[in-house]
Order: structure tokens, then sequence, then C-alpha cells
């Protein structure tokens, strides 16, 4: 049955976004996944592991419905490559506390998200069943979505991707490009090069003492990630940090 123009448009504006499983323990739990994100519209499944998942528990659960999707599954080693080419990430985890002030709904989440959808790539990141997403791996993120609950709020990760990827079909259909585009922003390897370079001149020129230094950069990687930065505006910031060390080492300003 040929689909209409308004779910052509659904399902262009969604090929941007990739779910992220981040060291999966059960087979399982990712066919479930691909099952769900077909369902939603999404086609792209990254997992984080160094090794296969078992195939046959993730076609029981995926079903044949889903089977596209584990065929283009990619298995990486780290999240850094996950998300390498991605200029918005989105964490979803059940945990708050401090580090973790950026957590959002996920109604929230969506109705943020919608205007950077046709310009960007997009991820959604979920954290091994046990203990979820570390700190390290929310320092990738843009953003943090959790999902509000009565009681225990410990979720399947299956679970918590049917909930997040339904929100964000529902809002996709909803809106159908009548948000405005946001501009294309920075991908996070890009971003993750800013943070080394501004690390490396607070540590030169002696802003900070050596024990501050993570804590401060803990914030301004918080700061970078949620505003959001186009290519052009890193290079701006890089090239601050590059005069300033060179200052800094000494030598006469060009």
């Amino acid at each position: 049955m040929p689909i209409s123009k308004k779910q052509q448009q659904v399902v262009e504006t969604l090929g941007n976004v990739r779910i992220v499983l981040v060291e999966p323990k059960y087979a399982e739990n990712i066919g479930s996944v691909a099952r769900i994100a077909h369902n939603m519209g999404i086609a792209s499944l990254v997992v984080v592991r160094r090794e296969l998942p078992e195939q046959e528990g993730m076609e029981r659960t995926a079903t044949h419905h889903a089977k596209s999707v584990l065929d283009d599954m990619v298995v990486v080693d780290c999240l850094a490559k996950a998300v390498a080419d991605c200029s918005w990430v989105v964490g979803a985890t059940a945990r708050t506390g401090r580090g973790r002030f950026f957590l959002e709904s996920p109604k929230r989440m969506v109705a943020n998200l919608l205007p950077k959808l046709a310009h960007n790539k997009v991820a959604l990141v979920f954290g091994p069943e046990d203990c979820g997403l570390t700190n390290e791996d929310l320092s990738y993120c843009n953003s943090g979505v959790i999902i509000p609950t009565a009681a225990f709020s410990s979720i399947n990760v299956a679970q918590a991707a049917g909930l997040i990827c339904y929100e964000l079909f529902s809002g996709v259909l909803a809106d159908c490009g009548e948000t405005a585009a946001a501009p294309s922003m920075a991908s996070a390897r890009i971003v993750k090069t800013l943070h080394g370079d501004v690390a490396a001149t607070l540590a030169q020129i002696g802003y900070l003492r050596e024990h501050e230094l993570d804590h401060w950069m803990h914030q301004f990687v918080h700061f970078a990630n949620r505003i959001g930065l186009r290519s052009r505006e890193v290079k701006v910031i890089q090239g601050l940090c590059r005069q300033v060390q060179w200052l800094a080492s000494g030598r006469p300003q060009k």
C-alpha cells in the first residue's frame, strides 16, 4: 500500500534519528528495541559492544517485521564512535543529582528536538540494563531525558525506548514541518575536540589549580552541549584558544 505524503515526510524526518544502546546485556532487549524502532519509523540502530550480540535472541523478539533494522544494525566499541557524526545527542537516564541537571520530560525533549531534526543527525542513547548511562556517557549528550514514574523508577530499556520513540513519532507526526528548522550544528566529534582545546588552554595559562580543572570542565561541557554550537562557532572559540596559548608561550602576538 502506498504511503501518504504526510507519512513520507515523517519517515524522511526520522531518517536523521538513530537509537544507540550502550553495552546492552541481553540480546532479547536489542531485538525488542529494533521492533519498537521499526514501528515508530526509526531505521537506524547502533549497539556499543565489543562483541556481536547473540543473533537468535535478537531475531526472536524483533520478529520478521524488524529484520531490516537488525540487518542494518551497526556495532561499535565505544560511545564516541556511535555519536561522532551526530549534532544532537539525547541521553535517557533514571538517575538525578549533581551533574545531571539538564534532564527533561519526554514531551519537552521532543518539543526542543523537533526544530533540529531537519538539518542535524540525532542520537537517542540508552544505557546498560543494570546501571544506566554513566556521567562520562552523559558528557557526550546535549540533553537528557527522564521518564516520570509514580514509584520505582527502573524501567526496562526496551520499555524506555518504546515510550520515548512513541513521543518522538507522535511529535513529528503532529508537527509535519510546521516548526521552523534549526541550522546545522557541530558534530559530537568536533565539539569533543573543543573540550580538549579549552582544557589545554586553561591549564597552560594557570587559570585554575590542577584539582579544580575537572570540575570547571564538567561545567563547561554541560554548557557547551546544552546550547548546541555551530561548526563556525567552534572554530571561533578554537581560534581564541590558539591565540591565548600563543601569547602564554611568550611568543610575540601576530
